[in-house]
């Protein structure tokens, strides 16, 4: 009767054990720095997991940094602690021009710009590393003065403003001219980095040749002859051409003109019969006159949606004597437009949207 009741007693026991719940550990706390993209939600009794930082924060400790998960679900004690890069050590320039400092939080990129009266010595940028040090120490920024600049033989200089003393700063900057009609070998002259001031030009009389005509156009005045630096010459075009470009061209340093305009062709229609949207009016074709588009002017075909029996605008460009006549303008013939006109894509209901497989743009 006893072994009887000794073994009822251990099923009662070994029963009990096999539905107690087994504790488990939540995620592990962690604070400002430590890596948690590999921490998974759940861990069983015993699992361990090591902590790191993340990549620009420093470990407190190089030892291991192991916890482990006990049979309580608490986890046991970490000593690591993780700290970034300190922005101070790296704004100890000199005179305390440093600016637009830029602080990425996850790579700690700092990047230094200076005020234009400075340059830098030293790297302009520096790295948080690993190990809390930064990759490069704080640079210099030196004050750069020139002393004032010399005028060309034969011209003088234009400051960018007004200037005291016997220096200019760093980045201050400046034109020469020459007495006409002669030019400077080069225009503009600036303090530069190493406290210098750009040498000045030569002035040398290279005159622009006598100017061409351009197709089309004419120039604007009856005298030819060669032009000294800096005079210009103006272009038009004849009647219903339209100038591209700048109209005056200007003797440059060199001795060579500017660019010179061009005048572009104006356009015909090119259909026989249907309707067109031109110059904010509806009109039949046959009712242009002259048949002529300007360079640079719209006009709108009407093409017709098959599948809705509607009609939509589709604009064309003149383009130096072209204007495409869109794919989907279909031109009708004498009897549909001589007796059926009410009947073309112009006439019926305009549709509410182009249809969608349409491969021209609607007006």
């Amino acid at each position: 009767m006893a072994s009887t009741l000794a073994l009822l007693a251990l099923l009662q026991l070994a029963l009990f054990s096999s539905v107690t719940c087994k504790k488990v550990c939540s995620r592990p706390p962690i604070t400002d720095g430590i890596d948690e993209l590999a921490l998974k939600r759940v861990y069983e009794a015993g699992e361990a997991v090591t902590l790191s930082c993340e990549q620009g924060y420093t470990p407190s400790t190089l030892n291991p940094r192991r916890i482990t998960c006990t049979a309580t679900g608490e986890w046991t004690q970490s000593d690591l602690a993780c700290s970034a890069c300190s922005s101070s050590r790296v704004m100890t320039g000199n005179f305390g021009v440093l600016r637009d400092l830029f602080l990425l939080i996850h790579n700690k990129t700092i990047s230094m710009d200076l005020f234009i009266r400075y340059v830098m010595l030293g790297a302009n940028e520096s790295r948080c590393l690993p190990d809390g040090n930064w990759s490069n120490p704080p640079p210099l920024c030196k004050a750069v003065n020139c002393p004032l600049p010399k005028p060309p033989m034969g011209g003088k200089i234009v400051h960018n403003k007004a200037i005291t003393g016997n220096t200019v700063q760093y980045g201050h900057s400046w034109t020469y001219e020459c007495n006409p009609p002669k030019a400077p070998s080069h225009e503009r002259g600036s303090c530069m980095a190493d406290g210098t001031a750009t040498e000045p030009p030569v002035c040398q009389g290279t005159p622009c040749p006598i100017p061409t005509g351009i197709p089309n156009g004419f120039i604007t005045f009856a005298v030819m002859r060669k032009h000294g630096y800096k005079e210009k010459v103006k272009y038009g075009c004849v009647d219903h051409y339209v100038l591209d470009g700048d109209a005056e061209i200007q003797c440059q340093n060199t001795g060579n003109w500017s660019s010179k305009p061009v005048c572009r062709a104006p356009c015909t229609v090119g259909i026989k019969r249907g309707r067109i949207f031109y110059n904010s009016q509806k009109l039949w074709i046959a009712d242009l006159k002259p048949n002529r588009v300007l360079h640079g002017e719209h006009v709108a075909f009407y093409c017709l949606n098959k599948a809705d029996r509607c009609g939509y605008p589709v604009a064309s460009t003149c383009r130096d004597g072209n204007l495409p006549i869109p794919e989907c303008f279909e031109e009708p013939g004498k009897i549909e437009y001589n007796i059926r006109a009410k009947t073309l894509p112009s006439e019926i209901e305009m549709c509410a949207s182009p249809p969608p497989a349409s491969s021209t743009s609607p007006a």
